[in-house]
């Protein structure tokens, strides 16, 4: 593909459009999206995790291939950490930044773990057991000070919590349990940190879940304060959803605080974002740019501060080049959001052209952006197709020969 000769082609056609592609470019050059720990190892479906040869076992090996996938992408330069799952053996998190910071990239977001122990069986700060929500909390803080050490500012808030059978719990009480919860922790965040509340619609409660939708965490987010907000995860809500509108509904609140981008077509299938629906992806980043360009508070300053994290299981394709793809696919989506031309979709709306404005839309979605791409990661000085690259890089070859095939994963070494 000439890829020059179709970028000075599409170059032309957005300058008619009254679109600066040096902007663009700059934007794109810009973005970063924080791939997770968990994604390089050996993880799966709810019903068996298939083993992959050179998967990551210890936390080192996942920070390795982290930085191999920003390597490749140029805009993948943090790696959000769970815990325990990479907590060190030696409790030397200054030694695993030095380590991750050496490799080119940076932690980030910190996940606690408060849905896999036995005790959590009927949930963490929502358990009737006061004692498992001193666990629980005792957990959360012990993440708060790992912030510290890593450097992090988010602290990713995920809970299982819910009941399974009506009667099984008071609905109130668990509100009020997950209400004095999140304030103790919130009291304990370090400074410049952040709290993201995630939701999900069920699962594993089925009767009720706790947090189970965007409007229970936006509630929350409210009550705590400024440094609380709401983490949207693609596959977490019901069929036919329009997360775009939850996304622009809350940054106009000042209240999106990140994503765990995947995508699904039935539940949480955690699949590779922009591979099952593209366009709604898409639509996403378009409300992101729309606030990113434009200049009302609190939604542009909301918008430039955004954390864009993956959170995908990659059971039976592979480990580093999904999550290579998984960042490919935001970029393009980001890049066509980009091309939108806001001045004449601003100008359809407001005089009502329904059709008009679809099209204006639709048509950016439409534009073949890999030109651009290409142009963008020549500049960035990365490979210019960073999935081909990789295969012929070797390194897939290399931890295969000498990770071997594991079925576990582990911490930092």
């Amino acid at each position: 593909m000439n890829y020059r000769a179709m970028y000075d082609l599409l170059a032309e056609d957005l300058a008619q459009q009254g679109i600066d592609v040096e902007a663009v470019k700059a934007r794109l050059k810009a973005q970063k999206i924080e791939t997770p720990s968990w994604g390089y190892a050996n993880s799966g479906t709810r019903f068996k995790a298939f083993a992959w040869p050179g998967a990551a076992v210890t936390t080192r090996e996942k920070l390795d291939d982290a930085a191999m996938v920003h390597k490749m992408t140029g805009i993948a330069p943090s790696v959000a950490l769970h815990i325990p799952w990479d907590k060190p053996e030696d409790n030397d998190y200054t030694a695993m930044r030095q380590y991750a910071e050496a490799q080119g990239i940076k932690l980030g977001a910190i996940n606690p773990n408060v849905f896999q122990d036995d005790a959590y069986r009927l949930g963490s700060f929502g358990n009737p057991n006061p004692g498992i929500r001193e666990m629980a909390l005792d957990h959360i803080l012990e993440c708060c000070e790992i912030m510290t050490k890593t450097g992090s500012r988010d602290l990713s808030l995920w809970f299982a919590d819910g009941t399974n059978y009506a009667g099984q719990d008071s609905l109130r009480g668990r509100k009020r349990r997950f209400e004095q919860g999140l304030q103790q922790v919130y009291a304990h965040l370090p400074a410049g940190g952040r709290m993201l509340i995630e939701y999900k619609l069920f699962e594993p409660a089925f009767y009720n879940t706790d947090l189970p939708d965007w409007g229970t965490s936006y509630a929350f987010s409210l009550k705590l304060g400024e440094r609380a907000q709401v983490l949207v995860d693609l596959g977490h809500h019901a069929q036919g959803v329009n997360i775009e509108q939850i996304v622009a509904f809350l940054l106009d609140e000042g209240k999106l605080g990140g994503f765990h981008f995947n995508n699904r077509k039935y539940a949480d299938d955690d699949l590779i974002v922009g591979t099952v629906n593209p366009y709604e992806l898409f639509l996403i980043y378009n409300e992101l740019a729309d606030a990113e360009l434009g200049a009302s508070e609190p939604a542009h300053t909301t918008a430039n501060n955004v954390a864009y994290m993956i959170d995908q299981s990659h059971a039976v394709e592979g480990k580093l080049a999904p999550m290579i793809y998984s960042v490919l696919n935001c970029q393009e989506a980001y890049a066509k959001a980009l091309l939108v031309p806001r001045q004449k979709l601003a100008a359809a709306q407001s005089e009502g052209d329904v059709l008009g404005a679809h099209r204006i839309l639709t048509e950016a979605y439409r534009y073949d952006v890999r030109p651009l791409l290409a142009v963008v990661r020549e500049e960035m000085g990365v490979p210019i197709d960073p999935i081909a690259a990789y295969w012929a890089s070797g390194y897939e070859e290399k931890i295969r020969n000498e990770r071997g095939l594991a079925e576990t994963s582990g911490g930092y070494q």
